[in-house]
């Protein structure tokens, strides 16, 4: 209920604050993410903590030096962990802080996570975790991932480093997660949209989605607009330009201004949509759960076809 009448507030808030400027937005995309050159320069920093998500053996075959493998079960809870729950879900307070301290986060770390491969929204729900756990304002990701980093012939290492314990202060929760019965109530609200961030094909109704336990309902929830996570990188899975970003939100319907709910399958895929919303100065909400949780409910879905 807390965090509820939080994130009624944050709502309330963000609907009083001007659209982002384009200098704004320029600064939001600067904050969220560091290129390779800043990173090899503070790759030393005594305080930096560097995030590696990728397949374990990708991350001993090569990774970026003193970075050290993270999963999304390091930092979320599911139904083989805790029966009953659902596939993607935030531990609760105390557990985040411990298993972020076991991977060697503190109060003062500077975070930089990266993604090897075709990982990018396993990164960014990790980046998202990490805003909900109050670290955003010292987190990025790396933009350009390990394969720009190796084509600039950067150094990669198949050295493991020592396991680090972190220090973390009670985490200041940001209130950025919201569940079905928040979007039952609030979707078609004025400066609110609901985003899907599923491949077109789910939101369309062309393709169903395989839930853990029965398949999902068909289409989307009735309102939602749609940025699917495929179209935010380019063809080397680099985050798009500040102007084709937003171009794509400006297509969807989703207005300046607006706080942007995004959800997917499951919770993952919808943080890659969030995270370019949060470049360009866009406020964002994660409906964790998603399209799993909306299935077992009774509301409402819809299809669409595209032109």
């Amino acid at each position: 209920m807390k965090i509820r009448l939080l994130v009624a507030s944050f709502i309330v808030i963000s609907a009083l604050v001007p659209s982002p400027t384009r200098a704004q937005q320029a600064d939001a995309r600067s904050d969220l993410l560091v290129s390779t050159a800043w990173l090899a320069a503070h790759i030393n920093d005594p305080n930096l903590v560097l995030l590696h998500v990728g397949s374990r053996e990708g991350y001993e075959a090569e990774h970026l030096p003193g970075a050290r493998l993270v999963d999304l079960d390091d930092v979320s809870v599911s139904e083989h962990e805790k029966p009953g729950a659902l596939m993607l879900q935030m531990p609760d307070n105390e557990a985040l802080r411990n298993r972020l301290q076991r991977l060697g986060i503190s109060s003062n770390s500077r975070v930089v996570v990266y993604y090897a491969r075709d990982w990018v929204t396993p990164a960014t729900r990790v980046v998202l975790t990490l805003d909900y756990a109050g670290l955003g304002a010292q987190t990025a990701l790396l933009d350009g991932n390990l394969d720009l980093w190796k084509q600039e012939k950067r150094a990669v290492t198949k050295e493991i480093p020592a396991a680090k314990q972190g220090s973390l202060a009670s985490l200041r929760i940001k209130p950025v997660i919201v569940d079905g019965d928040w979007v039952k109530a609030n979707i078609g609200k004025p400066g609110i949209s609901v985003v899907d961030g599923r491949a077109a094909v789910f939101y369309d109704g062309v393709d169903t989605g395989r839930g853990m336990h029965a398949p999902h309902k068909t289409g989307h929830i009735a309102g939602a607009k749609s940025v699917p996570f495929t179209e935010i990188t380019d063809r080397t899975l680099r985050l798009k330009s500040r102007e084709e970003l937003a171009a794509l939100f400006t297509k969807a319907g989703v207005k300046p201004g607006d706080t942007i709910v995004g959800y997917c399958h499951i919770g993952q895929q919808a943080t890659g949509m969030l995270f370019a919303a949060r470049t360009l100065g866009y406020k964002v909400l994660l409906y964790d759960g998603s399209f799993e949780d909306w299935s077992a409910r009774d509301g409402a879905v819809e299809t669409a076809s595209r032109k």
